[in-house]
């Protein structure tokens, strides 16, 4: 079973609410799920709408194809009735029948209006669909009565239980559902809630940030949590602020971040060239998002991966990691500040909107797979300490400031010597840039090769990173089952740029294509830079929305 659902309406109408009612209800009833969102940029009004894909074995992305649409409004209709497959079901509001053209037999009229003005309240109009989706896809109405307390208080609890109750009784079609088996304990989370646990697992005790969509949910969930996780979330004036307190907090010795999306990045550069120039460890989060200038703040791309590979006047060094789906976004912060603390350098931790939004159920996360590695120095024989000594390789000795007695650390922005004094001495110059630099060659061994989805010996390679990781798994399983010889490489780390796989892989591919959410094909471009391999075609789509499991493969039969 692997069903498909949209609910759409405008802001503001409870299509939030319900969306997330029926995904925690289809989670608590044991199914598998994945929904995102495409939402306006506006508090009220526009066309927004939540896809809920749900079935009895895992689900890693979004379909185009529906199986249902619950219409809040006539423009819902209008908008997606063109994609619900031949015996897909429409559930709208009787209201609408009037202005409904090409009223068909998939359309189940309901009166909600009606009943909500029954229960004295317009606004129960969610708890309503809620009811009547429960009874046709047969979910425990006691698992459903037990979210209402989880959303709900007092008077308002009460109103939307009665509403639950009438939704429920109202004649609906019975939809055929497989029983799905005990899955065990799941969680449905998103990947900004999972960047923020990690975070939190790895000892991040200061978050500082402006917001900015989409990156704001990460500082909401920190703040919501501050006071039980004992951490300190401070919303700054501005990106410029919030980059720089982040700095202060980790040369003072606390593990700290910072998040941001699109132009907010921008105003970070500055400082990220601070960051290399002090070594001082800091994480950096970029949750993308379409630009350039405010482009499309609700929505998602790509595009910034060229940018950030270079953003920074002057040459530093830096780890540049995209998150893949919910689950890897825990692990990968924590890793994220252990490599940023132990090379003392900056680690550039790349999301985007689609992920950010996308809930998905998974195992919980394993705090015990999380270690915290500070490599600070407690304790120093010399008499003068020399914060950026030359005579240990590449990483210095750290202490932090007036921790150890007599010990001074001194730290600038300009070019210094080994007890970080200002220089301009072309040696010492020379000296320093080979030590910062010299850092990469060394994080290599650190490096995660991508994730090879399908054959490891393919004749059609598909190349892609970040948020297209579940879209490419399962158009490879698609394409496979159609006698294709083919196989995917998902990157997670892109900076230093892992090759082994990739030349093992394309040695033998006859076609290698980029799939990628921007116009320039940016992982296409590193990869002819770092390794020559030049992909024969590409799947770039960049109009703010993702690419679907269809695009795919459509797009690698186009170029076969």
């Amino acid at each position: 079973m692997d069903y498909n659902l949209l609910i759409g309406g405008s802001a503001g109408q409870g299509i939030e609410t319900l969306g997330f009612l029926l995904e925690k209800s289809l989670q608590r009833n044991n199914y598998y799920l994945f929904s995102n969102k495409d939402y306006m940029s506006r508090i009220r009004g526009g066309h927004n709408f939540t896809k809920i894909r749900f079935g009895t074995k895992e689900i890693y992305s979004h379909k185009d194809a529906l199986d249902f649409i619950v219409a809040f409004d006539e423009t819902t209709v209008k908008e997606h009735r063109f994609r619900l497959k031949e015996n897909g079901l429409i559930f709208l509001d009787e209201s609408l029948r009037e202005n409904t053209p090409d009223v068909s037999a998939n359309m189940v009229f309901l009166p909600m209006k009606e009943s909500a003005s029954n229960l004295g309240n317009a606004r129960v109009l969610n708890t309503l669909f809620f009811g009547s989706l429960a009874k046709a896809f047969d979910l425990d109405l006691g698992i459903a009565k037990e979210l209402l307390t989880e959303v709900f208080k007092k008077d308002i609890l009460e109103l939307n239980q009665r509403a639950l109750e009438a939704g429920f009784k109202l004649e609906v079609p019975a939809v055929p559902v497989e029983k799905p088996r005990d899955i065990g304990k799941r969680i449905l989370i998103n990947s900004n809630q999972g960047i923020a646990l990690g975070a939190l697992a790895a000892g991040l005790t200061f978050y500082s940030a402006y917001p900015m969509t989409p990156s704001t949910s990460i500082m909401n969930f920190l703040a919501e949590n501050q006071k039980r996780a004992g951490i300190l979330v401070e919303q700054a004036e501005d990106e410029i602020a919030a980059i720089n307190m982040a700095l202060g907090a980790s040369f003072a010795g606390v593990r700290a971040m910072t998040g941001t999306s699109g132009g907010g990045f921008s105003l970070m550069t500055e400082s990220l060239g601070l960051a290399g120039m002090t070594e001082t460890p800091l994480v950096v989060v970029n949750v993308q998002r379409p630009g350039p200038a405010t482009g499309f703040p609700t929505r998602t791309e790509q595009s910034d991966l060229s940018f950030i590979l270079t953003a920074s006047h002057g040459e530093i060094p830096r780890m540049v990691t995209v998150i893949r789906n919910a689950e890897e976004a825990f692990y990968k912060t924590a890793r994220a500040f252990n490599l940023a603390e132990k090379y003392q350098m900056l680690v550039i931790l790349l999301n985007d909107q689609y992920l950010a939004d996308a809930n998905q159920t998974i195992e919980p996360y394993d705090f015990g797979k999380v270690s915290i590695d500070r490599y600070i120095e407690s304790g120093l024989d010399a008499d003068v300490y020399n914060r950026y000594e030359l005579s240990g390789g590449h990483i210095s000795p750290r202490i932090l400031p007036g921790f150890i007695p007599g010990k001074t650390v001194l730290a600038d922005s300009d070019e210094h010597n080994e007890h970080g004094n200002i220089t301009e001495s072309a040696e010492i110059r020379v000296s320093m840039m080979d030590k910062r630099m010299g850092k990469l060659r060394m994080l290599e061994s650190e490096l995660e090769e991508p994730e090879c989805l399908g054959d490891e010996s393919p004749e059609i390679l598909l190349l892609g990173w970040g948020s297209t990781f579940g879209t490419l798994k399962e158009a490879v399983e698609i394409l496979k089952r159609e006698d294709l010889s083919i196989g995917a490489l998902s990157f997670g780390d892109l900076w230093p740029l892992p090759i082994k796989k990739l030349e093992q892989m394309a040695e033998g591919a006859k076609q290698i294509i980029n799939v990628e959410q921007n116009y320039t094909g940016q992982l296409a471009k590193l990869i002819r830079q770092e390794t020559g391999i030049k992909c024969t075609n590409s799947i770039l789509k960049y109009d703010g929305r993702q690419i679907s499991l269809e695009e795919i493969v459509s797009g690698v039969k186009e170029v076969l």
